[in-house]
Parts: C-alpha cells; sequence; structure tokens
C-alpha cells in the first residue's frame, strides 16, 4: 500500500514530506552503536549499572533500549518489569499487540544469542542439521518432505535431499509432529547433537544419523541458463540468504547470464527469509541495471528503499538505499520471482523495490510473509534483540504490505521436484508467462500439494499471519 502523506504515529510530523527527500546519512552512527553494544563484555558493576549483567540489569537495558528505538514504542505495553523474572519474557511483554487499525501486532521481533547473530551475519556460518521440512505447508494425512538441505551441512554429505518422505525425527512420527504442528527435533541446541531420520524415497525406507555442527552458508546456488518450450533463453539462480557472502556468487551468476545472452531472469527467493537491505539493494540492481539509475543512464541514483525510525530516532537515523551501478547488470523489462510464504522481509523488499521504479515483476508461487518492517539488532550480555526499528519504503512511496505479496501466478510447490528442475512447476509456469505474457491455465496437483480452494487459502493466511517463519526473517539496515 502506498504510505499516507501524513502517516499515524509514531512517524515524525518533520517527514510527512516525503520519503524520498535525500536523509542525513548519519546510520553509520546508529551502526557503531548496533556493533559496540553486539560486542559489548559484562562488567563488575552494581545491579543497576548497564555495566552488570544482573536480572534486573538486563531487563532495565531492554526496557530503555525498547523505549528508545521501538517502532511502536507509543503504542506498546509498559509493564513492570518486576512481574518478570528474565529479560526475554519482559521483552516479549514489551512488543505492541495491535491496537492501531494501520499496524498488525508484532510478530517479527526476536531475541537470540549474539554468538548465533554474528555467526549468521558476521562470518556467514549456521549451527545445525541443515535440514528443513515443508512443515507449514502439511496438513494432517499429507506426507512431510525434506524441501531444502543446507549443501555443506552434514545432511547434505549423509545424502538426505530434498523430496526425501520423513517417516520419523529422533523417534517423533511425522504425523504427530504435523498434529502438534512441532517440527522442533530437526532444531539442534547445540554442536554434536544427533538426529536420527528415517526416510524413505522410490519406495525405499532408510535411517539415516546427522550431527548438527557449524558450516558455512551458501546463499547463492544454481546459476544455470534453461530454455523455454518457445525457445526464450531464461536465466535461474536461487537466492536463499541476503548476506555479504552472497556477493560473489551473485557476480559470477549474472556474468553467466551475460554471457549467455539469457531474455528472461528467474531468481528463486521461495526459502529467503531476508538478511541485509544493502545485499537486497544489490540483487535489485543486476536485475534493474540501467532503470536503477536517474534518468535511466548513467550511475545508480533512484531510491530503492527508505527505512523510516520512530520520532525520536527518525532525524539521525533515517536513510535511503539507492540503486547501484553493476557491471554485469541484465536490465530487464521484467522479472520472475519465485515466492512463499518463506519470502520475508529484505527479499519482500526487493519485490517493493523493483515495483517502485516500474520494472514488471511477476511472482510466482504463494503469498509472501509480509513483513515490511525491520531493525537495527542491538546486544547485551550475550544476547542479540532484533525489535522492529523502521518500516521500508518505495521510491513511489509504498510500503506496509503486512498481508505479504500475493503470487501472480499461483502454483503449488512440488516438494518431490529439486529446486530449479526444468519440471519444477513453479520454473514451469515463469517459462509457460515468458512464452506467453500470461500464467498457465492449469498445473497438475503434485501430491501433498495443499488445496487451492478459497477457505483453504483464507485457512493459510490466517496461519502465515500468526506464524514466525522458521526462516530467520530480517531486514538489517546495511
Amino acid at each position: 500500500m502506498t504510505l499516507p502523506a501524513t502517516p499515524p504515529m509514531p512517524l515524525t510530523p518533520a517527514f510527512r514530506t516525503s520519503v524520498l527527500t535525500t536523509l542525513r546519512p548519519a546510520l553509520r552512527g546508529a551502526a557503531v552503536l548496533a556493533a559496540a553494544v553486539v560486542l559489548a563484555a559484562c562488567g563488575g558493576a552494581g545491579d543497576d549499572d548497564f555495566g552488570s549483567c544482573t536480572q534486573t540489569a538486563q531487563k532495565r537495558w531492554v526496557g530503555d533500549m525498547m523505549d528508545e528505538w521501538y517502532f511502536w514504542y507509543r503504542l506498546s505495553p509498559r509493564p513492570n518489569p518486576g512481574s518478570y523474572g528474565d529479560p526475554l519474557s519482559y521483552f516479549d511483554a514489551l512488543l505492541y499487540t495491535g491496537t492501531d487499525p494501520a499496524f498488525p501486532a508484532d510478530r517479527w521481533s526476536r531475541s537470540e544469542s549474539t554468538e548465533s547473530f554474528n555467526r549468521f551475519y558476521g562470518d556467514g556460518a549456521t549451527m545445525g542439521y541443515g535440514v528443513a521440512v515443508n512443515g507449514f505447508e502439511v496438513t494432517s494425512g499429507q506426507p512431510l518432505y525434506v524441501r531444502y538441505v543446507e549443501p555443506a551441512s552434514d545432511a547434505a554429505v549423509k545424502g538426505v535431499q530434498r523430496g526425501d518422505e520423513v517417516l520419523s525425527a529422533n523417534g517423533r512420527t511425522a504425523a504427530e509432529m504435523i498434529v502438534a504442528d512441532d517440527f522442533s527435533p530437526l532444531n539442534a541446541a547445540a554442536a554434536g547433537d544427533r538426529l536420527t531420520l528415517q526416510l524413505r524415497r522410490a519406495g525405499v525406507t532408510r535411517t539415516v544419523v546427522v550431527e548438527a555442527r557449524v558450516f558455512n552458508l551458501t546463499p547463492v546456488s544454481g546459476a544455470q541458463v534453461v530454455q523455454s518450450p518457445g525457445g526464450r533463453l531464461i536465466g535461474y539462480l536461487m537466492v536463499k540468504d541476503m548476506i555479504a557472502q552472497a556477493g560473489p556468487g551473485l557476480d559470477s551468476a549474472f556474468a553467466l547470464f551475460r554471457a549467455q545472452g539469457v531474455q528472461d531472469l528467474v531468481v528463486d527467493l521461495r526459502y529467503n527469509g531476508g538478511g541485509l537491505v544493502s545485499m537486497g539493494a544489490t540483487l535489485a540492481s543486476y536485475i534493474a541495471g540501467t532503470r536503477g539509475s536517474a534518468g535511466g543512464t548513467g550511475g545508480g541514483a533512484r531510491t530503492y528503499a527508505a527505512l523510516l525510525y520512530n520520532d525520536k530516532r527518525a532525524g539521525a537515523n533515517n536513510q535511503v538505499f539507492r540503486f547501484e551501478n553493476r557491471a554485469v547488470a541484465l536490465g530487464v523489462p521484467r522479472v520472475y520471482l519465485l515466492t512463499g510464504p518463506r519470502t520475508a522481509s529484505a527479499s519482500e523488499q526487493v519485490i517493493n523495490g523493483l515495483r517502485g521504479i516500474d520494472v514488471q515483476v511477476v511472482t510466482v508461487g504463494d503469498t509472501t510473509f509480509g513483513k515490511p518492517v525491520g531493525s537495527l539488532p542491538q546486544g547485551y550480555c550475550g544476547t542479540t534483540y532484533s525489535a522492529i526499528h523502521f518500516e521500508s519504503a518505495n521510491a513511489r512511496n509504498e510500503g506496509r504490505y503486512f498481508d505479504g505479496f500475493d503470487a501472480s501466478c499461483r502454483v503449488a510447490e512440488d516438494f518431490t521436484r529439486p529446486t530449479g528442475d526444468t519440471a519444477d512447476p513453479l520454473l514451469v509456469a515463469a517459462a509457460h508467462h515468458a512464452d506467453n505474457g500470461a500464467c498457465p491455465a492449469m498445473l497438475v496437483k503434485p501430491e501433498g500439494a495443499a488445496a487451492d480452494t478459497p477457505e483453504a487459502r483464507a485457512a493459510r493466511a490466517a496461519h502465515r499471519r500468526a506464524w514466525r517463519t522458521d526462516e530467520r526473517s530480517t531486514l538489517l539496515p546495511r
């Protein structure tokens, strides 16, 4: 939606004129502050000093941070910190509950260990088994499939593949996990934990034991050029994580597409939970080319995204990210983005940013998560808090897509097909649209796909609004 000319609180009145104004580049100071508090060690001061890591001191720090930075600080509850035994429960109690019709309740703010945060955004790594299932999409009586395996994980080493049917995980049957909507056996608590999976593929059942470990992420994969039934050359790549380590993969992929003379582009964002605004801007710049530049030529000057903080922080922290000039950019007038309920935050910002400069964005798959807000993470005593600090708008002042972006071509995902396979229904639909300028009239519904009745779509939308994506749903202003 287009943000109102006079947005509701807590946006600052001084910024109501236009989000397209060039804002002071003062985020650097805030980023330094965030880095300082994330890396800060606990000192030995008294219980009421911020140098202390007592429960009282941590709750006081959380309360002050939320009062100064939280986007909905004017609207959020103000509970007594003494009623909560630890800072995490107090943090949750401070989250906005949806009292303003302009904004739904906060389902995006989160906390995690600073070690985990720094590992992901600093090192480009994570800790776990490396296997994910279609838990969000599946309902009782349907098979539970492996939907994604991290290429550098122990699960990949042990031969676990997308399309393996999960019969049990650490003794819990798939049916039990589906009914309970609880897939926690797949989440490791520490490196060295073990997960015993009973899997079935092509009628053959096997047992695999995978070990949790720290491994490097693979943010960009699957770059290839395929031919549509009508003979068009289509470049395809999957972008899973908007982290700094995605840069070389993006550059290599788009160099390949340029060299092969692709006519259409498909970017797979179906499992992209977001990350850095800057990396989303980089991806969008490869797609847009000179369309991201003022007047269509020269350097990248058009607005990709404006980040708007609360009225206390707007003057120092509001910032505009702009399209960049990339040597191997494609500059296509139309792009196909494969999306689903795990497409969130920085990946949704790519959709909004490209539409803001009139690139035709054809989304194929399912409705996205709905997170037009982001965080400037701050940490204290080993915990990093990613409370919502800003909302995002594009060059046309459009944002607040809290219900997500609907798919231009709604296509059920087939978890038995590899992503990027020429028989993958999402890629098939994109190729059909590239040839014919329209979505396919009908695709065969794969086994295990969710029903597509109006009632089923409404149920999925309600589930999505209540659900916290099991991917890392983040939008960070750097």
